[in-house]
């Protein structure tokens, strides 16, 4: 995980989802990009239709402050957290950190730019009026095909010390773990967690833990029965229980639709948990 993304917005929850993507970052000593996406201008036109071009330099105006307020909220976070700038290319420079700024829509820009990194880090930024977090999130899961950590609105004294896993057999949970295995091998305790009826043809929780210590990661493999009317609030549970600080998990291994209408242990976790999760689709 030597270089990681952050979408930043220059919102007092921004701070809180850059100190995650450092205390990551300081594991593997990365690259922490921020990123702040320009919305376009809401223009609708057509033939015939001429805008004026005072309105046109206002919007170009208010964009480029918004974007210099957020990359000086950025960088003033990053040296209060003793964090130098530094640019993506050069190798074994250690903990460093950039800006980039990009116009376009959110969810596409962190999709696509997105696939370049090892890691984006998100979080629920919820008094930002120009942003969605979960559109942003779910953008990232589905279009970059890389690792995605949501940060909630308060963070513990670590992350990825003692690690929950949310095992179900799936192939996206098997996607999790591989891209997740630089996080494993250094936590010291890993529960991998099993639910009743929630698993899918696959192997089951106590074969993934022997290959887990085949890698040299400190796991144990935990199966409970069904106690909760969702998995969810059973992954949960068992996170409070093992006083875990980080949960692994892939991330709608039932189709978007599906959970939206019926529910599902993703959007639970994603709009409950209180410790961050790391989700791979």
């Amino acid at each position: 995980m030597k270089t990681i993304l952050v979408p930043y917005h220059g919102s007092d929850e921004c701070e809180v989802v850059v100190s995650a993507a450092v205390t990551v970052a300081k594991k593997f000593g990365s690259y922490i990009e921020g990123l702040f996406v320009r919305a376009l201008p809401p223009i609708i036109a057509g033939e015939g239709v001429s805008l004026p071009g005072d309105y046109l330099v206002q919007i170009e105006s208010e964009g480029q402050q918004k974007a210099e307020q957020a990359e000086r909220a950025y960088n003033e976070i990053m040296h209060s957290l003793g964090v130098s700038h530094g640019g993506l290319a050069t190798a074994g420079e250690g903990l460093t950190a950039g800006w980039i700024a990009k116009e376009g829509v959110e969810e596409q820009v962190v999709g696509e730019y997105g696939r370049l990194f090892d890691l984006i880090v998100t979080g629920r930024v919820a008094r930002y009026a120009d942003f969605d977090w979960r559109s942003t999130c779910e953008a990232a899961l589905f279009e970059s095909g890389r690792p995605v950590l949501l940060v909630p609105e308060s963070l513990q004294s670590s992350l990825g010390r003692r690690i929950l896993v949310s095992w179900n057999g799936s192939t996206e949970t098997a996607r999790a773990l591989a891209m997740s295995m630089p996080l494993l091998s250094l936590a010291e305790q890993v529960r991998v967690l099993t639910v009743a009826g929630a698993m899918v043809s696959g192997p089951d929780g106590e074969a993934i833990t022997r290959h887990l210590k085949r890698n040299g990661v400190n796991a144990e493999s935990v199966h409970v029965e069904r106690g909760e009317p969702s998995p969810g609030k059973q992954i949960l549970a068992e996170a409070a229980t093992f006083d875990a600080d980080l949960v692994i998990k892939g991330a709608y291994t039932h189709s978007r639709l599906r959970e939206m209408i019926f529910g599902g242990a993703t959007s639970h976790l994603l709009t409950e948990a209180k410790i961050p999760l790391l989700l791979v689709h």
